[in-house]
């Protein structure tokens, strides 16, 4: 059987960390979902970049947009527009047989906006209404302003997806903004029935930033070294492990009065899962973490990795407390882990601008070339 498959049989949906006209236009994301059963998509600035910038699929559409005299931000949210509503209604059959639990397209809001409440505000409810579609998660980013805007949308109504999540307190807070959201819509005598939510806890990066600190202490040698050596390539799973243990106490008991209204719990979305050092299994970020509601969204090499040699188990609820120690050994060999979550918030938003900038200039030249002809 699929491995792909399987992991929807223990519960995890899996997500392609990709999107494309191409792949919307030649029935590549179709087959993914009748093979694979693909349950969703993830977008972001990156990957818009890739798909625009990379190819010359969108060049007659947006040489005609900025016939109109649209700019080069209004183009690409056009096109952005256009793909994730055609890449919902691929997923709509699996939304409707699912009641709502899978089937989401996500399209994030300017990365420029992080640090912007109210902007965020009015775009994610912008999105929203230009999209018009019910199986689709606006990405909002999971930093100090992005929290009350989590509890706005969420008593709005607007599905989200709230990214660039490292650290365990952050992560807490933006299930209990999710909650306090929820709260406020029933307070207001709305329905919480039709509402999704996902939080994308971002897993490669943490190793990446944490590995290089462990190695220099290894390369120090003596009983210190040999901790940190064995401590490599840990961080990201652990982080992981403990952030399904605060899922469990945000959205167990004390939220079975809001369940008792419809409401659902926000799903773990692991993000990041692309292996960025060639020692560990390709699959590294996806076995460990394989457990009911939950989501793995892959990037397409990991996702063909994993057909080809996944061994599905669920593993999620495995060594907890074994995680809190590995968590509790970093700090003990002066790693401040709160530290690195921040670097890497700052940094992920940095990885998500400059992309979308690179995007914009591209849109742009493309634009330009049809100046002559107007």
């Amino acid at each position: 059987m699929n491995p792909l498959r399987q992991l929807a049989a223990l519960g995890q949906s899996v997500y392609l960390d990709e999107i494309s006209r191409t792949m919307l236009k030649d029935g590549d994301l179709a087959r993914l979902i009748a093979q694979d059963g693909l349950h969703g998509v993830t977008s972001n600035p990156a990957i818009f970049e890739k798909a625009i910038a990379g190819s010359d699929a969108y060049d007659q559409a947006i040489q005609d947009l900025a016939a109109e005299g649209h700019d080069p931000e209004r183009i690409f949210e056009t096109l952005a527009v256009e793909d994730v509503q055609d890449a919902a209604d691929l997923f709509a059959d699996t939304f409707r047989r699912s009641d709502g639990q899978h089937g989401y397209v996500s399209l994030e809001v300017s990365p420029t906006l992080a640090h912007d409440t109210e902007g965020t505000v009015r775009e994610a409810r912008r999105l929203w209404q230009a999209l018009d579609r019910p199986n689709v998660l606006i990405k909002v980013p999971g930093t100090s302003a992005g929290l009350p805007a989590i509890r706005q949308l969420t008593a709005e109504g607007i599905n989200l997806n709230v990214t660039l999540l490292f650290a365990l307190p952050r992560y807490q807070a933006v299930a209990e903004a999710y909650v306090a959201g929820l709260r406020d819509r029933l307070e207001a005598g709305r329905p919480l029935h039709a509402i999704a939510s996902v939080a994308s806890f971002f897993l490669s990066r943490i190793d990446v930033a944490i590995d290089p600190l462990l190695d220099e202490l290894t390369a120090q040698g003596g009983e210190r070294g040999e901790r940190a050596a064995a401590l490599r390539g840990r961080a990201a799973i652990a982080s992981a492990k403990r952030a399904f243990v605060i899922y469990h106490d945000v959205f167990g008991e004390a939220f079975a009065d809001l369940a008792s209204h419809g409401a659902r719990p926000q799903w773990l979305l692991w993000a990041s899962t692309g292996v960025k050092d060639d020692r560990y299994s390709p699959t590294a970020y996806v076995e460990p973490l394989i457990g009911p509601a939950t989501i793995t969204t892959l990037p397409r090499a990991t996702l063909d990795a994993y057909r080809a040699q996944g061994e599905p188990q669920p593993r999620l609820s495995d060594a907890l407390e074994e995680a809190g120690r590995t968590l509790r050994a970093l700090q003990a060999l002066g790693i401040d882990l709160n530290e690195v979550t921040r670097t890497l918030e700052a940094e992920g938003v940095e990885k998500f601008v400059t992309p979308y900038r690179s995007l914009l200039a591209a849109v742009a030249d493309v634009a330009r070339e049809a100046a002559p002809s107007r």
